[in-house]
């Protein structure tokens, strides 16, 4: 589905992702599954099974949620426990490493990984299957923070090479991590394109061109889209003046300020506001 990701996590026994147009994917206790896009897919206990409901998707709704499903047998006890979950993005505002994703990431429980993602999996479960006071804060606090993990575990699995190009390459690359760290944090700063090579340690024009060349954007580019996405969460998430989101975007004057979101948004930012 447009605009939405899913995960799926055996937290016990086995089963099959049956994806609709590649191959069975085995899942056993511990394995990942990440669904960047909202690929329809069904768990079955094997891939002869014959199907019968509809593939799973992501739900309508904003936000993102998590739930558990028990698989169980003729006898009722458990076979196979599945914690799944669902964020809701807008495509408008979809970060573009997420949009160069795969369609499925499976992270095996016995591949060398980040310890921390399983840390996550664990406390998402336990809240999950016991709710207490303050459980509808942390469940959406973990489910970021479990995409985080998911997102880094994919990534260090990714080869390096000298002509790999994405977010992928980018990411794992010092010199353009580090100017992408020093837009995040600060994008109100007044950068330059020899600011910004001076923070990842390469002249001028070898910047750009190595920028460009794995982000598909040039630095100031990224760095307006960056701003706009910024103000965009900044108008959504408080109740700011608009002469105060403009300067923490890096814009000296209003004006300029609703200039800019507007080419990038297609609406002023008080619109934005009110629709939002």
């Amino acid at each position: 589905m447009p605009g939405s990701a899913g995960f799926q996590v055996v937290l016990q026994g086995s089963c099959w992702l049956l994806p609709p147009d590649a191959e069975p994917v085995q899942l056993g206790v511990g394995d990942v599954v990440f669904l960047p896009h909202g690929t329809g897919h069904t768990l079955a206990d094997s891939p002869e099974t014959p199907v019968t409901a509809p593939a799973c998707g992501v739900s309508e709704g904003p936000g993102s949620h998590a739930s558990d499903s028990v698989d169980r047998s003729a006898a009722g006890g458990p076979v196979t426990v599945v914690l799944c979950g669902a964020y809701q993005l807008d495509p408008s505002r979809t970060h573009p490493l997420l949009l160069t994703l795969p369609d499925l990431i499976h992270l095996p429980a016995d591949a060398p990984r980040d310890p921390r993602l399983r840390a996550a999996v664990d406390l998402l479960a336990a809240e999950v299957e016991y709710p207490r006071l303050g459980t509808d804060g942390v469940v959406p606090a973990l489910l970021d923070t479990l995409l985080l993990y998911i997102l880094r575990s994919w990534l260090d699995e990714q080869p390096a090479r000298g002509d790999a190009t994405g977010w992928a390459a980018a990411l794992n690359d010092p010199p353009v991590t580090a100017a992408l760290h020093a837009i995040h944090r600060d994008p109100a700063a007044p950068w330059t394109v020899a600011g910004l090579a001076a923070e990842a340690g390469l002249s001028r024009a070898p910047f750009a061109r190595r920028f460009a060349m794995l982000i598909g954007r040039p630095p100031l580019g990224y760095l307006t889209w960056w701003r706009m996405t910024t103000a965009a969460r900044l108008l959504r998430t408080s109740d700011a003046p608009l002469r105060t989101i403009a300067g923490q975007v890096g814009y000296a004057s209003e004006f300029a300020f609703a200039n800019a979101f507007k080419r990038t948004h297609g609406t002023p930012p008080g619109a934005y506001r009110r629709r939002s």
